[in-house]
């Protein structure tokens, strides 16, 4: 596994990811990690969400695909004539 080291991390942000590593009962850097892995699952959600074609696409092919029931269109009124 990796190692990274963040540099000029200022103190308010210290305390403050302290505080939520403590809520969530985790060390510093699990806390840091578990950011990191929210962020990119975010990021990839996102980029997902872009092309609607690729998420459409993704539920249904595991369902086989679908067949959608299109009605034909009818005029709502009369064409006019032009004589």
């Amino acid at each position: 596994m990796a190692t990274i080291t963040i540099r000029n991390v200022d103190t308010e942000m210290e305390r403050r990811l302290q505080a939520r590593a403590t809520g969530h009962g985790r060390s510093v850097e699990a806390e840091a990690s578990e950011i990191l892995r929210e962020a990119l699952r975010e990021r990839e959600s996102i980029t997902a969400t872009t092309n609607l074609y690729a998420a459409v696409r993704a539920v249904v092919d595991p369902l086989g695909g679908i067949e959608l029931d299109i009605p034909r269109r009818h005029s709502i009124r009369e064409t006019p004539r032009f004589e």
